[in-house]
């Protein structure tokens, strides 16, 4: 051996004789320092763990001469059980002391009441759709369901939307890969409950009048509008049907929704599936005008799509948001707090 290695040789052991004598006399104090299990596990880890103090000096055994590594390996041996063990017996005692605080702690009385469980309530657009279906049934209008995805000829062309019309872009909505019968269909997460209306008159004979409620799909997305929403649509199909209908029913319907002295304006507006079409706003005593939702008499043009002889047959159509109308009630300044299912906001109504 030459004389550095020698002298390396005597530093490593110098080195861990220090260190073992030193992690001898320090490793009780801080065990039993310990303010609980959680602090003891982290003290035992920084003598003991896979970077401790015990651990990194027994790293100089391979260094340290072999005349002295008998030696000073049984110490570190000795010391390694020497803490384990105190470890275990600190760990034990710690562990019978909060057994001992439960057991003496006051102790539960299983003879009283449980605590209770909140009553649930329907959320704020379910309230608001049975109430406006509650109003249309007594008018004597059907309830009518629907699928949410639907062919494209149902949602748009059906209804009197030429291909590449400009209305189409007010409702771009999402394209759905779908096949039947084994040959690829063009269907739609759909735009509006219209479809059920295109539905319910392929397979009815008129007359008919029907709401239809439900989600519907458009890539909208700011405070008043979300990429889904709830619609409710009615249609209602007889011979010699009016504009004058039109508007009484509606305006009774709202003054229902709103209340009796609700005052209600129709305006002109375009819909390409029915021709005139309008607008409606709505205002309560002392308010602004408010639209609420849109109508009109069905075009002719749907009519013969579905099969009605549009000289025999008449009818009026509209939609609203239910969004909308629990908006407006309830008084949510943003459509999506509808939609995050904060109980906070939902236990308010």
């Amino acid at each position: 051996m030459s004389c550095m290695n020698a002298q390396d040789a005597g530093e490593a052991a110098n080195t861990l004789t220090e260190g073992l004598t030193r992690v001898a006399g320090s490793y009780r104090a801080l065990f039993e320092g310990a303010a609980d299990e959680h602090a003891l596990r982290e003290q035992n880890a920084k003598v003991l763990g896979p970077h401790g103090e015990l651990t990194q000096l027994l790293k100089l055994m391979r260094h340290v001469d072999k005349s002295q590594r008998r030696e000073l390996g049984q110490r570190s041996n000795a010391l390694k059980t020497e803490i384990s063990t105190f470890f275990d017996e600190t760990l034990v005692a710690f562990q019978k002391r909060a057994r001992e605080a439960e057991l003496s702690a006051p102790h539960l009385d299983p003879t009283l009441p449980a605590r209770g469980h909140g009553v649930g309530r329907l959320h704020p657009i379910t309230r608001i759709k049975h109430e406006l279906l509650d109003i249309f049934q007594s008018l004597g209008f059907d309830v009518a369901d629907g699928p949410e995805i639907d062919l494209h000829e149902n949602c748009f062309e059906k209804l009197g939307f030429p291909p590449d019309h400009p209305a189409a872009d007010m409702q771009d909505t999402f394209f759905v890969k779908s096949t039947q019968a084994g040959h690829d269909v063009d269907t739609v997460l759909r735009t509006h409950t219209s479809t059920v209306q295109v539905r319910e008159m392929l397979k009815r004979k008129p007359p008919l009048a029907i709401v239809a409620p439900g989600a519907v799909y458009r890539r909208d997305d700011d405070s008043t509008h979300s990429p889904m929403f709830f619609q409710l649509e009615g249609l209602l199909v007889d011979r010699d049907v009016t504009f004058a209908e039109l508007k009484g029913v509606l305006t009774l319907f709202l003054q229902r929704v709103f209340g009796s002295d609700t005052e209600v304006r129709f305006r002109p507006s375009y819909f390409p599936f029915v021709e005139p079409g309008g607008e409606v706003d709505v205002r309560r005593p002392g308010g602004d005008w408010m639209e609420i939702l849109g109508c009109g008499m069905v075009h002719p043009a749907v009519f013969e799509n579905v099969g009605y002889d549009p000289n025999e047959w008449s009818g009026f159509a509209f939609g609203l948001g239910l969004d909308r109308i629990a908006m407006v009630k309830y008084g949510v300044p943003n459509i999506k707090a509808l939609y995050e299912n904060d109980v906070r906001f939902l236990s308010s109504f």
